[in-house]
């Protein structure tokens, strides 16, 4: 492209300090070094993890920022080295990295890279320490190596996920964060069988993509746990076929739950990151076989307390990051299920709205209405 090797000025939405509204500024987009790619960012999507880093009440403050991490784009340049990727290619940008070479990529049970994992305070790029964001020569921080908030990004070769380019970015870019973290817990860590029991903690999106993929599984009881009663009618179209909120009763809702099930459930995914759900999660499984899966990230001063017992009467507690997809190698194959129907991704994007109205999807997320927000970079 004739971009390439030149600085590009395009529009990108700036997070200038904490819970602050986001402003739409003009950048400098460098272009990309040794193994980075710069990409065309076409839509993105606003994930809870954006907000929560935007409003920066329990971490490091990294600001000016530009966020965003669940997007579709295609390749316009590449750096030095780069030989998987070329310009035109379609892309899912990943907040977690493959480089391929370390022990976690070469494992075949891990997708947790040495070089690539995320890393929440790191706002420079990995190779020189540099950020390739500028406004008037001052640099503005990334965002966990994606920052997709912007017309053009740059991003390390090993967090590009190459997909299918019939492939819809509109709609397969939610694949890049929360439906997939959801949907890999369910199939790839609890594994339920066909005709279990499933309960599914937490009925956000990504509790709604663990229920999907309950429901993919062939679950025949998928049992919704929310706060809020106005989330199961949403839920049955996901596959929800009892709920039940812990508001409701007297008892701990784990012992509603092995009531329920005359011994708990086959498998339980926790999504919430309340640390009382996620102890909940583990024991309302049933002994001999549950598994629970725990997908929300806790306080990190939060502490899981359970009795012994629980393990030894033979349940599993499990964790996951990403739904244990690693971004390159499996990405693409999601991406392929919903080319061939067997996943649905549309009732995922409750709404849409143009770059430049960013605030507007921060809003939507605030006041809990709907799941996905997508943003078209094009006006």
């Amino acid at each position: 492209m004739a971009t390439a090797g030149k600085v590009i000025k395009c529009r990108a939405a700036v997070a200038w300090e904490a819970g602050k509204p986001l402003s739409i500024e003009e950048v400098e987009v460098a272009p990309p070094q040794a193994m980075e790619v710069r990409v065309k960012i076409l839509y993105t999507a606003l994930c809870h993890t954006d907000v929560y880093f935007w409003e920066a009440k329990g971490q490091t403050p990294v600001f000016p920022r530009i966020l965003g991490h669940e997007a579709g784009g295609i390749v316009e340049s590449v750096g030095e080295g780069v030989t998987e990727l070329a310009p035109g290619d379609h892309v899912l940008p990943v907040f977690t990295g493959e480089c391929k070479e370390c022990a976690h990529c070469k494992s075949e049970e891990s997708n947790l890279c040495d070089l690539l994992r995320i890393n929440v305070d790191r706002g420079v790029m990995i190779g020189d320490g540099q950020s390739r964001f500028t406004i008037n020569g001052k640099p503005i921080f990334h965002f966990v190596g994606t920052s997709t908030f912007s017309e053009y990004t740059v991003i390390h070769v090993g967090c590009l996920a190459k997909i299918n380019p019939d492939a819809p970015l509109d709609k397969v870019c939610v694949l890049s964060c929360g439906i997939s973290t959801g949907l890999g817990a369910t199939l790839n860590v609890a594994k339920p069988k066909k005709g279990s029991t499933v309960a599914i903690f937490g009925l956000g999106a990504v509790g709604l993509a663990a229920m999907e993929g309950a429901k993919m599984a062939g679950a025949s009881r998928i049992i919704g746990v929310d706060l809020n009663p106005a989330k199961y009618e949403q839920a049955k179209k996901f596959g929800c076929t009892d709920f039940v909120n812990p508001k409701d009763h007297t008892k701990p809702v784990q012992e509603v739950l092995v009531e329920m099930t005359n011994g708990g459930v086959d498998s339980a995914v926790e999504c919430t990151g309340n640390i009382n759900a996620m102890i909940s999660a583990f024991e309302c499984v049933s002994d001999g076989w549950g598994v629970a899966v725990l997908v929300g990230v806790p306080h990190k001063e939060a502490v899981f307390k359970t009795q012994p017992m629980n393990f030894l009467s033979e349940k599993t507690l499990k964790g996951t990051f990403f739904g244990n997809y690693k971004p390159r190698t499996d990405l693409p194959e999601v991406v392929e299920m919903y080319m061939r129907k067997e996943l649905e991704l549309e009732k995922f994007i409750t709404h849409s709205v143009p770059f430049s109205q960013i605030n507007t999807a921060f809003d939507l997320m605030f006041k809990g209405e709907g799941l996905r927000c997508v943003m078209r970079m094009e006006e």
